[in-house]
Order: structure tokens, then C-alpha cells, then sequence
């Protein structure tokens, strides 16, 4: 999503949020109809409530917002080494950088797990972006020795939405061996004429465990790199998630969206040791407008700790256009030996991500929309088991595709478009609880204090 710099490991980034009452007692005595008017009082508020929330959850997926995981960690970023805040394994961290910015996170290393950090940068809605705009992450030993570096920018379009750039520790590297204190160092690279408005960033750490034995070394050679035909067949609606944490799962077969632009829209695939994933993104007609959109959607894929591993982009000029992933290899362990990028980074079983952004530019000559964007995703070949890791990875599983995963893609996760419902759902529930107790315990008071009268 965006103009995408590599490091000379040939790794490739994308560039691119209770009513309270009580009774009043007449005489010590609860009369049942003025039970039934406060029942009728709950009730609307329980309504109130419910609705309310559901509008909270609604205007969370708003256009211009992301969704940052609701377990993030607020952490600052220090402007030197000395003061810089740690980083665990399996923690996600939320944090800020405005413009100019270098900030410094800690985190260790253990000497033998592969350690991955990954930067998402959130620019606010409405603020104004270059096209070299972005963020540059980088790990670094005690000595400022860097170990690999990433960069992401908003590219071509120069439309502001979430770019994720990773850095990483790698057991076996020339550069940064051994354990113990790193750091990393989050730029902001901004170009004259951009708005000074500060980012958000969302931090995530992961560990991977080495192996129980040792495995080859080398890249995979043999892999059917013709790439497949898309998928066909009417397309089932799916909305997208607002963020990584949100991601709504989506498997094998065709899945759309209605999109205005400036979105930015967050999808989960679940793809196994073994299996080869492809995907093609299209964009329907336009219902007016005239003119031409150079970089009018983007899609970019992440594997599963949130390091870039394809992208690509579609012109438009009001008719239907699609756009396609290079053919990936399937995932296997060896893929991290190769100097090919989207070879690279299909190194790990888990929910891979698709991310799908449509230029601001698009309202310019189109309108506001919304545009259908249809999403073909096939997942080939049959799953083996895993290389066999010494231990667990942090955060857990996160390595692996469980029978939760599979569910979910078939169903829809609770991320992203179906938070909302996920809220009114246990809304409802909740509501309905707690009336069906109150009516109860209400009912019996009111019986036993008129029973009382009577004597």
C-alpha cells in the first residue's frame, strides 16, 4: 500500500476506538403497579443502553478511525536508549510520534528465539501526507549496531491510512548476535508540506522458539509459481475489521465489502504448514464521475506477526479493475533462506492478513461512494505438520491454525465488522438478564409485602 523500501535481507514492507435508580418506599410498602412503572423505567433504559452501544460500536468502524486491540499496553517512547521502556514477547503496546520524531523501545533478546517487532503507524483522518511520508523501524544492539531495518511510505496516492514497517533479531545472523538488551528505533519520516499532526502507533512483539533439531538452511527450489486462476462464484458479503486486532476471518471463496474512500479495511486467513494462498481484489463499477485514480485501491498481505509479504495496487477509471498478488510459494519453514521478498515472508502457519485500502482521491472524481471491493482468496495444497518448535511461541499458538481458526473464516470472526453485532449481542443478553432478575426478586417483594398488608 505505497512505495515499499527493502533491506538487504530482501524483506519488503507495506507502505502505505449505567443508569441508576432507586424505589422509593410509601409506608414500607412496594405496591405492585408502582413495581410495574419501575419495570417499565428499566426497560427503556436497558433499550437506551443497548442502543447506545450499538451505536458506539457502529461509529467505531467510521471511516477515519482504526481499531487498535482493546488489551494494548500505552507505552511512550524515549528519545534516547537510557530511558526506553520494554517491549515484552506476545504484548501489543499502543504509543504516539509526532513529527521529527525518534523514539527508542526496549526489548530482550534470549540468545536463541527469533524476536519480530511490528510498527503500525496511524495518521489521523483529514491530515495531509506526501508520498514519501512514513516510518522507518529499525532494531538495534547496545552499540547502535542495526540488525535489519524497514521503512513504509503512503506512496502514489498520498491518501493517510494505518503503514506497518517490522523490524527483527534472527538467531544465526551476522549482524546483532547473542542475547540480551536491544532496541528499537521508530523514525518518522516526513516530507516538507506535510501536516504536523501526530501519529498513533500500535507496537506488537512476538517470539518465535528455535527448533527441536536442526532443519536445511536453503530456500525451497520446486514450488508451482504459476499463478491460479481466481476464484469464481458470487460473492458473500464480509465486512471488514478496522485494525490488525480486529481482522474479520474470511477462508476459500469470494467475499465483498462496500467501501467508502479513505477506508482501510483489515481481513484474517487461515493458512497452514504446507498450503499455498492467492489472492486477487477487484473493484466494481463506478455509478458516476469521469477521470482517472493512478493508485485507486491497495492490497497488501502480512503474515502472522504482522511483517509484510506482497502488495499491489489498481488504476481506475470508473469501470470494474482487479488486481492480483505474485504467486506465493507455500508456507514452510525454510522460505525465511530466500532473498525473494514475498518468497520471504511466508515463513510461518497462522492467520495471514489482507489488507485492502481505497484512495481519498476516489470522492474527487467518483463520489463518495461506497464502491464494491470483492476479495478472491484460494488456499491450495494439502497441510502437513510444523518443522517442530522447542517451545511455545509468545503470544501462543500464534504459529499455528486451530479448528477455532477454520470456524471463524467460515463464519466470520468477532473482529472489525462483526464487533458490532458481538456488542449488541451480549448487550441484549445482558439486559435481558438482569430484567428477568429484577422482575423476578420485585415480584416476589411486592407479593410477600401485600401478604403482609393484608394481615
Amino acid at each position: 500500500m505505497g512505495h515499499v523500501r527493502s533491506n538487504d535481507e530482501g524483506w519488503r514492507v507495506m507502505g502505505r476506538r449505567t443508569a441508576w435508580w432507586r424505589t422509593r418506599a410509601q409506608g414500607g410498602r412496594a405496591p405492585v403497579a408502582g413495581v410495574v412503572r419501575r419495570v417499565g423505567v428499566l426497560v427503556a433504559v436497558l433499550c437506551a443502553t443497548a442502543a447506545l452501544t450499538g451505536q458506539s460500536a457502529t461509529a467505531a468502524g467510521a471511516p477515519s478511525s482504526y481499531g487498535y486491540g482493546k488489551g494494548d499496553q500505552v507505552v511512550d517512547g524515549a528519545t534516547s536508549t537510557a530511558d526506553a521502556k520494554g517491549l515484552n514477547p506476545g504484548g501489543t503496546y499502543r504509543s504516539s510520534l509526532a513529527k521529527g520524531a525518534r523514539l527508542y523501545y526496549g526489548l530482550e533478546v534470549d540468545g536463541t528465539s527469533n524476536a519480530y517487532v511490528s510498527v503500525t503507524a496511524v495518521p489521523p483522518a483529514g491530515t495531509t501526507v506526501a508520498a514519501t511520508d512514513g516510518i522507518r523501524v529499525s532494531m538495534q544492539n547496545a552499540t547502535g549496531t542495526a540488525c535489519t531495518h524497514q521503512s513504509a511510505t503512503f506512496g502514489a496516492d498520498r491518501s493517510p491510512h494505518p503503514v506497518a514497517a517490522w523490524a527483527a533479531w534472527e538467531s544465526g545472523k551476522a549482524l546483532c548476535k547473542g542475547g540480551g538488551k536491544y532496541y528499537v528505533l521508530v523514525e518518522r519520516v516526513d516530507a516538507s508540506g506535510s501536516s504536523s499532526d501526530t501519529w498513533g502507533l500500535e507496537l506488537t512483539a512476538v517470539s518465535e522458539p528455535p527448533l527441536t533439531q536442526a532443519g536445511v538452511t536453503d530456500a525451497p527450489q520446486d514450488w508451482n509459481s504459476e499463478s491460479p486462476e481466481a476464484v469464481t462464484g458470487e460473492a458473500r458479503h464480509r465486512a471488514g475489521g478496522s485494525g490488525f486486532a480486529g481482522a474479520v476471518a474470511v477462508g476459500p471463496g469470494a467475499w465483498r465489502d462496500d467501501v467508502e474512500p479513505g477506508r482501510t479495511l483489515f481481513y484474517k486467513v487461515p493458512v497452514d504448514w504446507g498450503q499455498q494462498l492467492s489472492v486477487t481484489a477487484e473493484l466494481g463499477g463506478s455509478n458516476g464521475g469521469s477521470g482517472y485514480v493512478t493508485r485507486a485501491l491497495d492490497l497488501a498481505l502480512y503474515n502472522p506477526v504482522r511483517g509484510s509479504v506482497d502488495e499491489a495496487g489498481l488504476g481506475y477509471r470508473g469501470t470494474q479493475n482487479s488486481a492480483a498478488l505474485e504467486a506465493l510459494p507455500p508456507v514452510e519453514y525454510r522460505n525465511r533462506y530466500s532473498v525473494v521478498e514475498h518468497e520471504n515472508g511466508m515463513r510461518f502457519a497462522g492467520s495471514y492478513y489482507l489488507v485492502v485500502h481505497l484512495a481519498e482521491q476516489l470522492a474527487d472524481s467518483f463520489g463518495q461512494g461506497p464502491f464494491p471491493v470483492t476479495l478472491r482468496v484460494r488456499v491450495g495444497g494439502a497441510a502437513h505438520a510444523g518443522p517442530g518448535y522447542a517451545a511455545q511461541s509468545e503470544p501462543r499458538n500464534i504459529f499455528e491454525v486451530t479448528s477455532q481458526d477454520r470456524e471463524a473464516a467460515v463464519t466470520g470472526s468477532a473482529g472489525g465488522g462483526g464487533t458490532a453485532m458481538k456488542v449488541l449481542a451480549v448487550a441484549g443478553i445482558g439486559a435481558g438478564s438482569v430484567l428477568l432478575l429484577t422482575l423476578g426478586v420485585w415480584t416476589v417483594a411486592a407479593r410477600r409485602r401485600a401478604s403482609t398488608a393484608a394481615l
